[in-house]
């Protein structure tokens, strides 16, 4: 696969205080890469590095694309004054204010692929509403198409389900699988227990980076990267995920 971005040997903290120390990770094309680990762990440090939010202190990134469109973002919370006077579909179109600048205006053909991705995923009809009176999972919807509508080569999703409704979370790891033919995608997640079914590497992010080049992974595996959490999925009851083991046989 096409190597988009690099980041080799990385140090990176705040004030002087480290967080993350030697970090390698190669994001490709086609990549779907879970990134897992404790809180505090440098998860959100490492993706403001990425996104190039935040300057590390130690080591190189290496871009293999143009800047340019590279990235869409989703961070966990979008924070805002919800008495501020945007509709959805202007919240939308703001995602191409670094391709146009802010003084350019919008063309038919933006406002038309806006439109069009808040039908794709449900909030077609809420199009003209200010989004401050949308729920949080409705934001996360739109949050979602104005992240996209660039056509960015990566997209960065920082614990996206954390304020989507449970009828729209049920698509949305779907709603990704179908973004991955078109971008790579980098996802934060606690959710271990569901992700595993739907991207294709992980990796645990402590101080250091543990790169796993598989979706499966073990307790054993995770106590190696010395990443402290465990493999939960949520059903009616929540519970632990085991690995398969054999029964004693009835005597």
């Amino acid at each position: 696969m096409t190597p988009l971005l690099e980041l080799k040997d990385i140090a990176a903290g705040y004030d002087a205080q480290p967080v993350l120390q030697h970090v390698n990770l190669c994001i490709s094309e086609g990549d779907f890469l879970a990134i897992i680990g404790p809180n505090g762990g440098g998860k959100t440090t490492l993706l403001k590095v990425i996104l190039g939010l935040l300057k590390p202190s130690a080591g190189e990134i290496i871009r293999h694309v143009p800047l340019h469109n590279l990235f869409g973002y989703l961070p966990q919370n979008s924070a805002f004054d919800r008495r501020f006077p945007i509709s959805v579909e202007e919240v939308v179109l703001s995602g191409l204010l670094s391709e146009k600048g802010i003084l350019s205006s919008y063309t038919r053909a933006d406002r038309r692929k806006a439109r069009e991705l808040l039908e794709k995923y449900g909030m077609g009809k809420y199009a003209a509403r200010p989004i401050g009176e949308l729920s949080g999972g409705q934001m996360q919807r739109v949050f979602l198409c104005r992240a996209i509508i660039s056509s960015p080569r990566i997209l960065i999703l920082d614990e996206p389900t954390t304020y989507v409704d449970s009828h729209f979370e049920q698509e949305f790891y779907a709603v990704l699988r179908d973004l991955n033919r078109t971008m790579a995608i980098v996802m934060v997640s606690h959710n271990l227990g569901t992700i595993c079914a739907y991207v294709k590497t992980i990796a645990c992010v402590n101080r250091g980076l543990h790169y796993h080049n598989s979706n499966l992974i073990t307790p054993e595996q995770l106590q190696l990267y010395n990443c402290p959490i465990e493999l939960i999925t949520h059903g009616q009851v929540p519970h632990r995920v085991l690995g398969l083991h054999n029964h004693p046989q009835n005597t």
